[in-house]
């Protein structure tokens, strides 16, 4: 007991490979001996480390000095710590990317932790008799999960062992595995994008690429609304849920059908999700909508604004963001007027315009357009950076502007005459419908100073108009 500093403050270490972090541990002695909190979840969090879900806690004993276990890579995160004893621990990265093959080593007691992300090989040789290993893990084994392994004596890995592994016992399986060069990595927790096939769906696609990890669905693919939605996949595998999907036509949400549909798609679709997100230890991404609001603010909309939707539409997303803010690990991507590829009200005006058609455009609707692949880089951004979970406004940038404004610009930009466009008032420009008429919020304008300020600048709203145009 002697060998153990207590009272040590709670504090994390970083290590050269990317989310291996050192914990030390406050432990309490006396005569009598000692305790501590080995994993508490509060000041965990707090000191930034994930909460990672543990989902088992294993203990390993070993009874004499030299005991060495084999470099093991799994699927799973893992906390480590001891009970008794002291080890020497060697991790070395075996995860895609640039820090595969870079080592790690430090002594472990009571006193201090590591904890050790998915596809990170550990291993340890124990340095006093009856060591008492413990370790906490975020999953259940499987025989269909992706492992690997690395053999402790790689001369190109050097890991410098206390004991040298001649003088100790290895089992013939550790002794087997094979060199760093021929290790098979492990590759990242896969990413599902829901709504493949829509605007956005598609921008993520260009995006992310069709990397093996990433799984791309639409709804005939994957029905989130099934009962046994959460059998249908192995879900721990899974590390992000882009939810690209909604059901979008405002007009027909007025509808008893639409209703329904809106409503599946919108909100019960996103419960699944964000409990399936939650219990697994996935992020979320769902894209909001600035239909939440009812337009009457002043100002800018900022993230936080209260929720007031004035149609079913705008209520069905609403909800979908109240359960999406369910799941602990969650980004809420709120756009408004989204363009991108397929029918628009962009390239609907493009073609009014080389058509010789003058049209009549809402004018009183305030403002500004969000581009599919600027909302792809702002969604990619966010998870990379791993900035604080919440929700974020995702526009492009500059002055709000009328319907009719930018359909002037788009004129312009397509060298037609801007003045061909003529403005006309929501309630004059929907006084003939015959079919249900969603009410529309007037002011749109969303604040961006929160996505600003994780590092993400969005595009002027008529250089991306321009580039699209140009495209």
């Amino acid at each position: 007991m002697s060998d153990i500093e207590f009272a040590k403050p709670l504090q994390r270490i970083e290590t050269p490979i990317p989310g291996l972090v050192v914990i030390e541990l406050p432990v309490h002695g006396d005569s009598r001996g000692w305790f501590k909190e080995n994993w508490q979840r509060e000041k965990m969090t707090a000191l930034g480390l994930d909460d990672f879900g543990p989902v088992q806690n294993n203990i390993s004993f070993n009874d004499a000095v030299g005991t060495t276990r084999g470099i093991h890579a799994e699927p799973w995160d893992k906390f480590i710590s001891v009970a008794t004893g002291r080890i020497f621990g060697a991790w070395v990265d075996l995860r895609e990317g640039p820090t595969f093959g870079t080592v790690f080593t430090t002594e472990i007691d009571p006193s201090r932790a590591i904890f050790v992300p998915r596809g990170v090989g550990n291993s340890y040789q124990t340095l006093t008799p009856d060591t008492a290993y413990a370790y906490l893990v975020n999953d259940h084994w499987s025989p269909d999960a992706e492992y690997a392994n690395l053999n402790l004596a790689d001369e190109t890995v050097a890991i410098k062992w206390p004991i040298p592994l001649s003088e100790v016992e290895i089992s013939d399986k550790d002794k087997a595995h094979p060199r760093l060069a021929d290790v098979s990595s492990i590759p990242p927790r896969k990413t599902l994008v829901l709504g493949a096939g829509g605007q956005l769906g598609l921008a993520l696609r260009a995006r992310l690429g069709d990397a093996a990890h990433i799984d791309y669905a639409t709804r005939a693919d994957l029905d989130v609304t099934a009962p046994d939605i959460a059998q249908t996949r192995r879900w721990r595998e899974y590390g992000t849920i882009i939810n690209a999907a909604a059901y979008t036509a405002v007009d027909a949400a007025e509808t008893a059908a639409g209703r329904t549909a809106a409503w599946q798609a919108n909100a019960v679709a996103v419960t699944a999700l964000a409990r399936i997100a939650h219990e697994n230890g996935i992020t979320l991404v769902h894209v909001s909508s600035d239909y939440v609001f009812d337009g009457t603010a002043a100002g800018a909309y900022a993230e936080d604004a209260a929720f007031a939707p004035l149609g079913v539409y705008g209520q069905s997303k609403a909800a979908g963001d109240l359960a999406a803010r369910t799941a602990s690990r969650h980004y809420i991507v709120r756009t408004s007027w989204v363009i991108g590829e397929g029918r628009n009200f962009v390239r609907t005006m493009a073609s009014l315009a080389e058509r010789g058609i003058d049209p009549s455009v809402v004018s009183d609707q305030i403002g500004r357009l969000s581009f599919t692949d600027d909302i792809a880089d702002a969604i990619v951004h966010l998870l990379e950076t791993h900035a604080a979970y919440g929700t974020y406004n995702v526009t492009s940038a500059g002055t709000g502007q009328s319907w009719a404004d930018i359909a002037r610009e788009v004129f312009r930009l397509t060298g037609n005459d801007p003045a061909r466009v003529n403005d006309v008032t929501t309630a004059t420009y929907f006084a003939n419908a015959t079919t249900p008429v969603s009410p529309r919020p007037l002011n749109s304008v969303l604040e961006l100073t929160k996505i600003t300020a994780t590092g993400f600048t969005p595009r002027d709203g008529g250089d991306a108009l321009a580039a699209y145009l140009g495209g």
